[in-house]
């Protein structure tokens, strides 16, 4: 493993144990040549999935991405990263499991919203605004009052 600080490749392995959602190991390592100590993560990916754009252009399924989508719709709100990890962990599994080699960026955002209607009602609201594009007030009143009349019904 290559050190962030000094671009050394080696490193040695001084703990490693599992995160709490048991979805990846984390990994305390020490740096041979400058001694700095950095962590890295280990997560399981079982098949190379492509995610296909709207404009029907195909990149990697990218972990990071989904986890800072939803990290940032719940941003100042009371939820723990541990539920956040779970939320993208169970996404994850679900896009890699499916069998299929490629996946549409709308039915990753379907996952979020159904992940995200059970997580935070803001968060929801949040992501739904970028997600389906709001472009008035009145977009953001009518799927309120639409989330509202669910969590009330």
């Amino acid at each position: 493993m290559r050190c962030p600080f000094c671009a050394h490749d080696d490193s040695q392995v001084k703990d490693s144990r599992p995160t709490e959602d048991n979805a990846s190991i984390r990994r305390r390592r020490q740096c041979s040549s400058c001694g700095a100590r950095f962590t890295t993560f280990e997560r399981v990916q079982l098949r190379e999935v492509a995610v296909v754009k709207s404009d029907d252009k195909r990149e990697a399924f990218d972990r990071r991405k989904l986890e800072q989508s939803v990290t940032l719709a719940c941003r100042k709100r009371d939820v723990p990263q541990e539920r956040i990890d779970q939320l993208v962990s169970g996404i994850q599994r679900q896009v890699e499991t499916a069998g299929e080699n490629e996946v549409s960026s709308s039915r990753i955002g379907e996952m979020v919203m159904d992940g995200l209607r059970q997580l935070d009602s803001v968060a929801y609201i949040r992501f739904a605004s970028v997600y389906r594009d709001f472009s008035e007030a009145r977009d953001f009143e009518e799927f309120a009052s639409s989330v509202r009349d669910v969590a009330d019904g």
